[in-house]
């Protein structure tokens, strides 16, 4: 009754590497298993019914019909002891219910009740391929994340020319070509073209991205238009899907705690039912009483309870760009009580973005934005590259004679004027004044032109667009302790907490520092999901109850870090995680309660003799069913479903800001 584990890695999905090494959703000893024993349970089954309709025909002959029926139990026989035997040298809680059903089976023997002896392995056969039939479901959807790359790419070579060759083929360094419809079978950086990327199957996220060159692309996206040359960065187990699916497999394969605990008293649950059966068979005399007990005592619809509720809970949250490290993870995220959050890069966009603009009196605020996208379009310093999307490239002026001061600023020539965006010191330089600073606790830079000072431009990390609807999803779900923990000046953490509605602010925080307040928070008696980009925050990830990393795009630090990562950085999917994890624990816990009752019910009812005569058999389809209704519950979770748009930045916010222009 032992269920079938996934492979370790992707690889032979991706590609990349030794393909016998990498086994994929069952091995091949593990289907030519389950073959051999569905089929000699078949062949059994039809030497049983050929015994009872002999035994039926022909009364006064029973000698043919114990023939039969005894070369039917022989042919089940074999490879319920083989299990059993297997699971003595390697001890789980599948193998307790493989024991359970070898003993009455040599008991059948023993007694001489061959068609018992044929009948029940075969009922606990084709039970046992209905259950990993139902397994199969939730472990397809995490096995289909590694079959998202094609087995061929078109490489360019020196001469421009494009040949197909095998993804395997692919090195660091190659470009590829990609045409509308392909899937990239690799992560690279887009040295031309520019096309829109449907990464749903990655992220979770249905709107399809649009990219240019100089940005990245991920291995499993789908490029839904244009053509692209994409530089290749990884490949193989490297790439970002070789990472999410080597984690899939070892969430998957990780014990949730209610199995460790189950397992740590197996031991103990095995003695007590070898003595309750043997009470049974000395106080009552029936060997089929004994029989049931023993079958009736198979824990399986307890056993699967939660692993299949846990794999069918890690398969959604890849669904929703949510990455799990291990099943433990699902039930204490589930019992967070506070959220510990990072700023720059987490509640944040983490880039500048133009947030007010202080003209002088005369000066239009449109010419300021021109003039300043202008100018910072010339330069890759951060606060320049933020101003130069400030309206649109065609609403760029001509500059000339562009120069920059290290430190100070950038000047050019507009005609006869001279354009100057800087510090004070630069204007000055220049016989200009910059008066009249405003208050700001973020980057400011002064504009002139000419003679003339026009303004002051303010700059600011703002607050993700869907930080505030995050945060209020995360209160309602009763997590209203929320804490902002930054290495960022306490003016700015004060101004973002505002924002955000977040009073418990810790500002001017160093790594350490991060990682103390964490272990505060615990000492306090809460439980805390602590939420960073997992590489300064790294120390505070590993302190909480929950860690999780935003983005896993090739970030090692991230995925080494945390429990959880979002693939995205859309916050909304944290009130995802919880719902999830909630309704997991739930039905774990449903699914505990129905297999613990459920098979105490059946001892009892196989003890007091009311199975009959055939209560074995009647147990052993009873047993089934109920491992069947548990699944099907725990199936029930691949129905959730939050997937949905996330919403576009339109640049600065309406809580005080100036609409970049797209």
């Amino acid at each position: 009754m032992s269920a079938t584990a996934l492979p370790d890695s992707a690889a032979e999905a991706l590609g990349q590497s030794d393909a016998s090494k990498r086994p994929t959703l069952l091995s091949f000893a593990e289907r030519s298993s389950l073959a051999v024993r569905l089929t000699l349970s078949m062949i059994a089954g039809g030497l049983l019914c050929i015994a009872l309709i002999w035994r039926v025909t022909f009364p006064q002959d029973q000698n043919v019909s114990e023939l039969v029926a005894g070369l039917a139990a022989l042919l089940v026989t074999v490879p319920v002891l083989t299990a059993a035997w297997d699971s003595l040298r390697r001890p789980s809680l599948h193998g307790m219910s493989d024991q359970l059903v070898a003993l009455a089976l040599l008991a059948c023997w023993a007694t001489g009740d061959l068609i018992t002896a044929a009948l029940l392995p075969i009922v606990m056969i084709i039970g046992h391929v209905l259950e990993e039939r139902s397994l199969l479901g939730s472990r397809e959807a995490i096995g289909a994340l590694g079959r998202l790359v094609q087995s061929s790419a078109r490489r360019v070579g020196a001469d421009g020319q494009a040949e197909d060759v095998p993804t395997q083929a692919l090195r660091i360094g190659d470009r590829i070509l990609l045409h509308a419809g392909d899937r990239v079978p690799v992560d690279g950086v887009i040295r031309e073209g520019a096309a829109n990327l449907d990464t749903a199957s990655l992220t979770g996220e249905s709107v399809p991205i649009e990219v240019h060159a100089g940005a990245p692309i991920m291995a499993g996206s789908v490029n839904l238009d244009g053509s692209l040359v994409v530089e290749v960065t990884r490949i193989g187990d490297d790439t970002t899907l070789g990472k999410i699916v080597a984690l899939m497999h070892e969430a998957e394969a990780a014990k949730p705690p209610v199995t460790r605990l189950l397992e740590a008293y197996s031991g103990h649950y095995m003695v007590l039912i070898l003595l309750v059966a043997a009470g049974v068979w000395f106080a009552t005399g029936s060997t089929a009483a004994m029989l049931a007990v023993l079958v009736a005592s198979c824990p399986c619809a307890l056993v699967l309870a939660a692993p299949a509720t846990a794999v069918a809970a890690i398969a959604v949250a890849a669904r929703h760009g949510i990455l799990i490290k291990g099943s433990a993870f699902l039930e204490q995220l589930a019992e967070v009580s506070s959220v510990v959050f990072d700023k720059t890069g987490t509640v944040t966009t983490g880039k500048l973005n133009l947030v007010r603009l202080h003209a002088m009196p005369g000066v239009a605020e449109g010419e300021m934005m021109a003039l300043a996208a202008s100018l910072g379009n010339e330069s890759n310093h951060p606060v320049s590259r933020a101003l130069a999307g400030i309206v649109a490239p065609d609403l760029h002026l001509p500059l000339q004679d562009v120069r920059e001061d290290r430190g100070l600023g950038m000047h050019a020539r507009l005609g006869d004027d001279r354009i100057a965006m800087g510090r004070p010191a630069l204007l000055a330089s220049f016989g200009i004044v910059a008066h009249d600073m405003p208050e700001h606790d973020g980057p400011m830079v002064a504009l002139s032109r000419g003679t003339r000072f026009l303004g002051w431009l303010m700059l600011a990390d703002e607050p993700r667009a869907e930080s505030f609807e995050a945060l209020e999803d995360l209160r309602k779900l009763g997590l209203r302790r929320q804490i902002l923990l930054t290495g960022d000046r306490a003016q700015v953490a004060q101004r973002i907490g505002r924002q955000l509605g977040i009073e418990d602010i810790c500002a001017d925080a160093l790594p350490e520092q991060k990682m103390h307040r964490v272990l505060d928070e615990v000492r306090d008696g809460f439980k805390p999901m602590v939420i960073g980009d997992g590489i300064n925050d790294s120390l505070a990830l590993k302190a909480g109850a929950v860690g999780v990393a935003m983005g896993a795009q090739g970030t090692d630090v991230a995925l080494a870090s945390a429990d959880l990562v979002l693939m995205t950085s859309d916050l909304r999917r944290l009130a995802t995680c919880i719902r999830l994890s909630r309704r997991c624990r739930r039905t774990i816990h449903v699914n505990v309660a129905f297999g613990l009752g459920w098979t105490i019910i059946l001892i009892v009812l196989a003890a007091c003799g009311l199975l009959g005569a055939e209560g074995a058999i009647i147990a052993a389809v009873v047993h089934n069913f109920s491992t069947l209704v548990g699944m099907a519950n725990s199936g029930r979770l691949l129905l959730f479903d939050e997937t949905g748009p996330a919403p576009r930045s339109a640049g600065i916010n309406a809580r005080g800001a100036v609409p970049t222009a797209a």
